[in-house]
């Protein structure tokens, strides 16, 4: 009896061996989740890639705001130096007025001065041919009694002494006026040099903002094309986070339908061991062989039910005034007669002369009073030696729109740095090209 009882439960439960072991959804589920792996395996790399054109965008970002504040500072200087230039112009202009006045009121003097000689000259033959004024004595020969006498003869003497004052005031007028023209002659060169260097300089600033334009038109276009980049890796990594949590989701309903057929096989386990215990009562009358034969059924599920397959689930010092500059290079424009405010100097806009100046003054030297500083008295502070024992601090000149017209630093090798009309603060090299064709041999030691 007990070996039919053992069969039968063996029979039921072999039944239910194959609800319990579910292998289709253990390899669903095995399936699922090495996706799952997959698609954060590739979300890493998206957000690594995101993470990288982040960080390009903040350079580009930055390096675009410095442009940007360069380009301001260009803007400036250009506008500074177009004013200055009208200036210059309308000086030039007034200038000119002047000396073609000045000239027209010398000519008129000259022609006075030229009829008074010829006055002069005749007095002064009729005195020799007569032995003496003539007309003068018979001026006073011709009074009628001592009083009249001596009312001509200072009359005479008066006369005397205008014409002598008048030539002498006309002499007077023409050195002055002959003054006042080589001034005014001076002063026009001066202009003339000025209008034509800022000239020279308007044509390279308007280079240099083109190029920096162009520059500024790349980076924007670069920044896009990593804009673009970017929002179609978020756009991707949106995609595969769906992906993920649609397939998290699918994990979580597979598990939890297999979870509920382990509970429904257990339930029917039960149900069947119950039914089979019931029956193996009933049984309980019969013969022997069919009670052995029931107690083996309802034994060998017993021993097949710890056979079941469990779910299966996956897992200042002096030498410095060479480098004290380069925080200008790139961050400064060039303004004709700049760098002589504390809002010149904030905003970098420099000349020549003005950025020397400020150089040697941030290593404690003073070249003198800022407002006044040239490449004249540059030329005239220190002490001239020869270009053969040039060394690192000199002061370096060059001939441009006018002799000593600009001047620099020199750095060694070659080099020297400077408030360029072209770059604004930059090192330029004046052992070939254009700047070696300008020095000119003059190198002050401070």
């Amino acid at each position: 009896m007990k070996k039919k009882m053992l069969l039968l439960n063996t029979t039921v439960l072999l039944g239910l061996g194959g609800v319990l072991s579910t292998p289709a959804y253990a390899s669903t589920i095995q399936d699922m989740e090495s996706q799952k792996s997959q698609i954060q395996n590739q979300r890493q790399d998206v957000q690594s890639n995101i993470k990288a054109a982040s960080d390009e965008l903040t350079s580009l970002q930055a390096e675009q705001d410095q442009m940007k504040a360069q380009l301001e500072r260009l803007t400036i200087a250009e506008e500074e130096n177009n004013k200055k230039a009208q200036k210059t112009e309308a000086d030039i202009k007034e200038t000119s007025k002047q000396v073609e006045q000045l000239e027209k009121e010398i000519k008129l003097l000259q022609e006075k001065l030229e009829k008074r000689n010829d006055i002069l000259k005749d007095r002064a033959r009729s005195l020799q041919e007569s032995g003496g004024n003539v007309e003068y004595l018979q001026v006073l020969l011709g009074s009628s009694s001592f009083s009249d006498f001596v009312d001509r003869a200072l009359a005479v003497s008066t006369i005397v002494d205008a014409d002598r004052g008048i030539l002498k005031e006309t002499k007077n007028m023409q050195d002055e006026l002959k003054t006042k023209q080589a001034d005014v002659k001076s002063k026009l060169a001066s202009l003339e040099d000025m209008k034509a260097e800022l000239d020279e300089m308007t044509v390279q600033l308007a280079a240099q903002k083109k190029q920096k334009d162009a520059l500024a038109k790349e980076l924007k276009d670069k920044e896009a094309k990593n804009e673009e980049l970017k929002a179609s890796l978020q756009a991707k990594d949106s995609s595969l986070a769906n992906e993920q949590s649609t397939l998290e989701q699918n994990i979580k309903d597979q598990k939890a339908a297999e979870e509920a057929a382990r509970k429904a096989a257990e339930q029917a386990a039960k149900e069947a061991a119950k039914k089979a215990a019931e029956q193996a009562q009933k049984a309980a009358a019969a013969p022997a062989e069919q009670a052995d034969s029931s107690s083996a059924k309802a034994e060998a599920p017993k021993a097949s039910n710890n056979d079941v397959a469990p779910t299966s689930a996956p897992a200042p010092k002096a030498s410095n005034v060479v480098t004290v500059g380069n925080r200008w290079i790139g961050n400064s424009a060039y303004v004709f007669g700049g760098g002589r405010s504390q809002s010149d100097i904030s905003r970098g806009l420099f000349d020549c002369s003005s950025f020397v100046h400020w150089a040697y003054s941030q290593v404690g030297v003073n070249l003198g009073p800022l407002g006044s500083v040239s490449t004249e008295t540059l030329k005239h502070a220190g002490t001239q030696v020869s270009s053969s024992q040039m060394q690192p601090g000199d002061l370096v000149f060059f001939d441009t729109y006018k002799k000593d017209g600009h001047v620099g630093i020199y750095v060694g090798g070659g080099k020297f740095i400077g408030a360029q009309s072209s770059t604004g603060v930059a090192i330029a090299n004046m052992s070939s090209g254009y700047w070696k064709q300008k020095f000119n041999g003059r190198v002050v030691r401070i």
